[in-house]
């Protein structure tokens, strides 16, 4: 395509502005001709806004605004509006002072059947806004940066998970390797220096600016050090809520000192990492930077350090004498710090698992899922048990992979848990229960083993004065769409087998509840499944998407209990949705002495059948 040609898409741009321009005379001008350059079209557009409430602290606008506004040769993505003035600089939402973030996300906000007009609507909503003040900044994103990311394609990301102590202009911290694109942050010497992960610590100082940089850091050394200095490049200031006060202290030559004190210890050719802290205009933890001056870089600063340490001990560099073609790389933060991170699932169920010491036992079609889910929702421990070993048949509906195949159940599923949280101890016991001083500090114990005799040993955990929740998970035979939760809250002194046991009688006489009368049959040879011919343990049915299906409801089911304000015991019965009965759910409380309470009736999400088969486990069967 040539730069010059119009795209179809472009051609409707100015069909659309034509259309809009003249059913609202003087509200939005099209000024000059469009030009294209790089199949992109710029247009210069002059849009009405005096009409628009003020409020203190807002955008302060002009009776108009003139925008450029560049379209793209697709209507893939929405067009972008800038500014050729700093008038908007430090303004939420404003990137650099020039641009306009008007689609916080593009793929989920900008709906190209409503054409250009939608866009000059999304326009004129976010200039009201904006004068009106309506913006938060706490959630303007990356405005402390000039609210842009700071990311060189390729480059390995930083984790940062402990939080940065404030009144420090500069302190010590290291990356710890854990892959060629992955540091973890650290801010311990002890561990950096001593710790297992010494060989790979690399020191990095922390620099705490004490403005923000609302017109970005820079791409090179020497425009880093000119922002630090003065970040508003030589403009003055806006005078509006954003704006913090600004005091010269000269941070730009403490930032290369540190800079350069870090890097004379490393050997020639070795990049120079450095982390940035700008405070928010907003207040509250600061925004993180990382930046790394390249080998090349890197050793023109030793070179001035070694000089400057001949005149004085200490290293002071003039920022003067950097070259000025000395490039940086910005390495990308996932900001993990506790002050500034909302975890995803913090108000949904399974949040309750945060903190704990979670035990499953049984790590086979539901107790595979279960631990990983536990994990994921922050458990600080978890004990795993079972004494079965992994064959290649379990990989249809367990939770390993093809390199586990003869290891122990526990110990392959430790490793996956480990790998998915650096935060979580997982102790793996190969045997059906724990050691008895697993239990002391014990908040949830998730039976998966569907062992009478396991149940047993809970029901006698359960009458104990001083004792955890306990759960009791399994599925039906013949599909794996049913599943069945039992919990034991204290003060409820029956364990979840005698509540499953009571509950069983109370569903054979609700006939709302026939799809789950088969969890508590009686024929269960017919509809189970011989994996191989020869010796080999009849199991049930079920896929890993069944079986991961169940364990999620289900877990999220216990996740309730543990967060509710009053303790609730009873037994929780569910049908996935693809399940023959439909989506079903329903919730029989269990009495004072464990027997149900009121049995709410099911909701019939599907046709019911008539099932008869008892449900088995398969923690320790070969498939």
């Amino acid at each position: 395509m040539s730069t010059k040609r119009t795209s179809e898409w472009q051609a409707r741009v100015l069909t659309d502005l034509a259309a809009f321009a003249a059913a609202f005379p003087g509200e939005v001008e099209l000024i000059g001709k469009p030009r294209h350059s790089d199949g992109e079209m710029r247009l210069r557009l002059r849009v009405l806004t005096r009409e628009f409430e003020y409020v203190d602290g807002g955008l302060r606008l002009h009776d108009h605004e003139e925008f450029h506004v560049i379209v793209g040769p697709s209507d893939l993505s929405p067009p972008r509006a800038e500014v050729d003035h700093l008038r908007f600089l430090d303004h939420a939402h404003v990137l650099q002072g020039t641009r306009l973030c008007l689609y916080l996300d593009p793929s989920r906000e900008w709906d190209p059947i409503g054409g250009f007009g939608g866009f000059i609507d999304r326009l004129i909503e976010w200039l009201g806004d904006a004068a009106a003040g309506r913006f938060d900044p706490q959630t303007a994103l990356y405005h402390a940066v000039g609210g842009v990311l700071h990311e060189t394609p390729g480059a390995p990301s930083v984790v940062v998970r402990d939080s940065l102590s404030s009144g420090r202009l500069v302190r010590h911290g290291w990356f710890i390797e854990r892959s060629p694109l992955r540091y973890d942050l650290v801010l311990d010497r002890d561990y950096a220096q001593s710790g297992p992960a010494r060989d790979s610590a690399q020191h990095v100082p922390i620099v705490h600016l004490d403005a923000a940089l609302p017109l970005g850091a820079g791409t090179t050394l020497l425009s880093l050090l000119s922002l630090v200095e003065d970040p508003y490049a030589g403009h003055i200031a806006p005078g509006d809520a954003f704006t913090i006060e600004r005091y010269l202290t000269g941070h730009a030559v403490p930032l290369l000192t540190a800079l350069a004190a870090s890097a004379i210890r490393k050997p020639a050719g070795t990049p120079q990492r450095l982390i940035i802290a700008v405070p928010h205009p907003a207040g509250g933890p600061p925004h993180l930077l990382a930046a790394s001056v390249p080998g090349a870089g890197a050793d023109r600063i030793r070179a001035l350090a070694r000089a400057s340490t001949k005149r004085n001990s200490v290293i002071t560099i003039d920022p003067a004498r950097m070259d000025p073609d000395v490039e940086m790389d910005w390495l990308p933060i996932s900001d993990q710090r506790p002050e500034i991170t909302t975890r995803r699932d913090a108000t949904r169920p399974v949040s309750s698992f945060a903190g704990k010491t979670v035990h499953v036992w049984g790590c086979g079609g539901l107790g595979s899922w279960v631990a990983e889910f536990v994990v994921r929702a922050g458990a600080t421990k978890v004990v795993l048990c079972d004494p079965g070993r992994i064959a290649g048949g379990l990989l249809v509906r367990q939770n390993f992979i093809e390199t586990d195949v003869g290891e122990s159940k526990v110990q392959a599923l430790a490793t996956r848990l480990r790998a998915i949280s650096d935060a979580v101890e997982v102790q793996p016991r190969e045997a059906h229960v724990p050691e008895a001083s697993d239990l002391d500090d014990a908040d949830v114990i998730i039976d998966a083993t569907i062992s009478v005799a396991v149940g047993r040993i809970l029901d006698a955990v359960a009458a104990a004065a001083k004792r955890p929740v306990l759960a009791q998970m399994a599925c039906d035979v013949r599909t794996g769409t049913l599943g069945i939760l039992n919990v034991s809250m204290p003060p409820e002194t029956a364990g979840c087998w005698t509540i499953d046991q009571r509950a069983g009688n109370a569903v054979r006489t609700d006939g709302a509840l026939e799809p789950f009368y088969e969890l508590w049959g009686a024929e269960a040879d017919t509809d189970e499944i011989i994996p191989t011919r020869g010796c080999s343990t009849p199991t049930f049915h079920g896929s890993a998407a069944d079986l991961s299906g169940l364990a999620a409801s289900l877990t999220s089911l216990l996740g309730s209990h543990l967060g509710s304000s009053e303790p609730l015991s009873g037994t929780h019965l569910i049908s996935l949705p693809h399940g023959e009965a439909g989506p079903l759910r329903a919730f029989l409380a269990a009495g004072g002495d464990g027997s149900p309470a009121a049995v709410p009736k099911a909701s019939d999400g599907g046709s019911k059948g008539s099932k008869k088969d008892e449900i088995t486990g398969e923690a320790n069967g070969p498939l």
